[in-house]
Parts: structure tokens; sequence; C-alpha cells
């Protein structure tokens, strides 16, 4: 078996280029931190903001908001993470060096095309877009496929499932078509959803069990199957509305139950002195709890899309911080709870989903200071990560070993 991680080897690559998870944790969680207090400046205080009249000429705020938080954000860390994680899974080298410096580049270059205050075509963004994607997924499946890891076999699918999308959306865009547009943000919350799935479901209950020195609960065979054939119809509903609204609320009930089921075994309780765990555990019960309440408020179209938001800060982005936290710490041969201290960081993303998610459905009339608040804890959250591990991420190994 090939030896991916010999200390004796000599590696002259800048840090940053060694492996995947340290520019896309670091370029995903920067974006973070200065998207979205540019997004409410430039939709609340246009006067003051960055965000001129030329920018919005081409690309349109209700479009950019949700497409650069996916696309831009969650996929720059999913990509970092899955990247580095296939090293890991199949004993086969992954990208780094020149390599990942042109998945990240193309990752890169389609952000600042989106923020050019110019009418540029949208092909060009699209294209680094899809490069991205395309790169990311190639990567992994020369990794996957060579040792016949079946198991894994659906991540590069899935991210050319991602790169479809993607490239509908900016169609929607240049039709300006948003009534579409929305449903694919909506299809691409659940394929993220389907990503937590299925990695959560593997690390938080080891990382748990680890921990606190106990046996690991057994996946139960048809409760993760159902899930994940549930999560996959969610998915294909959310992008082309197929079933009634009363199939589409069983289901949403269904997975949430099945969610809470299995969250239910993994032994949370045990983890509260724990900031690298409770995290992991509390973002990932933001699922349940947001399809729970999605399929209570079925037929109350502002409640169910302010509850998507719910999952995207309280979920997405609070298992992202979590995750991209502890990963970088482990992998630069650091100690995992010894590291910077994110419990501030932690609660922040919380507190940013219940005022964007939660506050705006008891009290709508204040629904711009929610929003600024949510801003502010979210800030806070992401620009911790940045200011604490920028220096960790650009840094070789502390024990000298590749990666």
């Amino acid at each position: 078996m090939l030896n991916i991680d010999d200390p004796a080897e000599i590696d002259n690559t800048p840090a940053i280029w060694r492996l995947g998870f340290r520019p896309f944790f670091l370029g995903g969680a920067v974006l973070a931190a200065l998207y979205i207090p540019l997004w409410l400046m430039g939709w609340f205080t246009p006067q003051y903001s960055l965000f001129n009249r030329e920018f919005w000429a081409n690309v349109v705020p209700l479009w950019w908001h949700p497409h650069e938080m996916l696309f831009g954000f969650a996929m720059a860390i999913v990509c970092g993470f899955l990247l580095t994680a296939v090293q890991a899974w199949t004993n086969q080298p992954t990208i780094k060096g020149r390599s990942l410096m042109l998945t990240f580049a193309c990752w890169l270059i389609a952000r600042l095309m989106l923020l050019l205050p110019m009418n540029i075509p949208l092909v060009l963004p699209a294209l680094f877009d899809s490069l991205f994607l395309g790169l990311s997924a190639l990567a992994l499946w020369r990794c996957i496929y060579p040792v016949k890891q079946w198991r894994n076999i659906g991540f590069p699918l899935l991210l050319v499932v991602a790169l479809v999308v993607n490239l509908v959306s900016y169609y929607a865009l240049y039709q300006r078509d948003f009534s579409l547009s929305t449903q694919l943000w909506q299809g691409m919350i659940w394929w993220v959803a389907m990503i937590i799935t299925i990695v959560g479901g593997r690390v938080i209950p080891f990382f748990t069990a680890m921990r606190i020195q106990q046996p690991k609960p057994d996946p139960i065979s048809i409760l993760e199957n159902t899930l994940l054939l549930t999560m996959g119809i969610l998915f294909i509903q959310a992008v082309s509305h197929w079933l009634p609204k009363g199939i589409e609320q069983i289901l949403l009930a269904v997975a949430g139950g099945l969610h809470l089921i299995r969250f239910a075994r993994w032994q949370a309780h045990k983890t509260l002195k724990e900031p690298m765990l409770w995290s992991l555990h509390l973002a990932y019960l933001s699922l349940p709890i947001t399809l729970i309440l999605m399929a209570i408020n079925i037929n109350n179209e502002y409640a169910y899309r302010t509850l998507l938001h719910l999952f995207a800060v309280g979920g997405i982005a609070a298992l992202c911080l979590s995750m991209i936290s502890r990963v970088s710490l482990g992998h630069t041969s650091r100690n995992i709870y010894q590291g910077p201290n994110m419990t501030l960081a932690f609660l922040s993303i919380a507190l940013a989903a219940v005022f964007r998610a939660i506050m705006p459905l008891f009290m709508p009339e204040h629904t711009q200071m929610w929003l600024w608040i949510a801003g502010m804890f979210w800030f806070i959250g992401f620009g911790m990560f940045v200011w604490f591990y920028a220096p960790i991420l650009m840094r070789p190994r502390l024990d000298g070993r590749p990666g």
C-alpha cells in the first residue's frame, strides 16, 4: 500500500497548497465573514455600500446572496473537506501544489467575477465555477475509483450534480427566472443536507465515542438508507415541485423524525464540556428541527422560506465552522481539544440562526433589526476563525509530515 504520509519526505510546496483543506477552509471562511456584512450593507444601506449600481446591473442581489452562500462559501468547505478526507479514506494521494492552486483559482475567479462592477458575460463565472466543481469531482474520482471504494463513490457524483444545478442557476439569472433560481437554492440546501447526512452520520458519533471513551453506536441500515432516500427525494422535490404539498409535508416530517432518532443515539448530552463536540451535535440537531417545523408550516410560505435559514445558518454554517476548526487542528498535527477557544464563535453562529430564522417569525415588524443582529453574530463566528486559524493554515504541520 502506498505510504502517503512519509515523515522522511521533504515537501517544498508552500504550506497553504499542501492539502485541500488549507486554501478552501481559509478562503471559505474569509468569504463568509465578509459577504454577509457586505450583503446587508448593499441591501439596506446602498449609499454606504461597496456594491454600486453598476454591480447590481448584471448580478441581481436576490440571486447573488444565496448563490454565493451555497456555491461560494458552503461548496468551498465541502470540497476542502472532501479533497482532504479522500486521502485518508483511500490511502491515495490527492491534489496539492499546482493542481490545488488551479482548482482554488477557479473558485476564486468565479467569486471575483461576480463582484466586478461591469457587465461581463455570465458564461465566464459559470465556466470557472464549473471548472472548480469538475476538477474537484475528478480529483475525488481518481482517488476512489482505482481502489474500488464504492462506499464513497457518491461524493464525486454529487459534485457533478452540483455542477449541473449551478449551470442551471446561471441560466436562471440570464433569463431573469427567479422562481427557478429559488427552487434551485432550496434544492441545494437539501443537497448539502445529504452531504451532512452521510458525513455527519460517520464522524459525529465516531468523534464522540473516541472522546467520551465509549463504544460508537452501530448504524441501523434501514434507518440510514431511508434517510438518504428521503433527503434525495426532498432535493428532487425542491427543484421540480413534482409532488403535491401533502406528500412533501409527510416527507419533511418523516425525515425530521428519522434524523431525531439518529441524533438521540449519539449521546450528545455527554459532550457538553467539549465545544469541539457539542457544536457538531447542536448543528446537526438544527436539521431535524428545521424539517419538522417546515412540515408544520407547509402552507405558510413566509414561515417555510424563513425556516430554511434555520438550517442554512444553524446547520450548514455552524457545522462548517465546527468541522473546519477541528480538521484544521487535526491535519496540522495539533491537539484538537487544546486549540483556540472557539466557544464564542460556535455560540455566535447558533445565535445568528435564531435571530435570522426565529425572531422574524415572532416579530416580523423588526425583521431588519434581527437581520443586522444575526449578521453581527455571523461575523463574530467566522471572523474568529480567520483570526485564529489563518496562521495555522498557512504554516507547515508541527510534526514535519506532508499535508
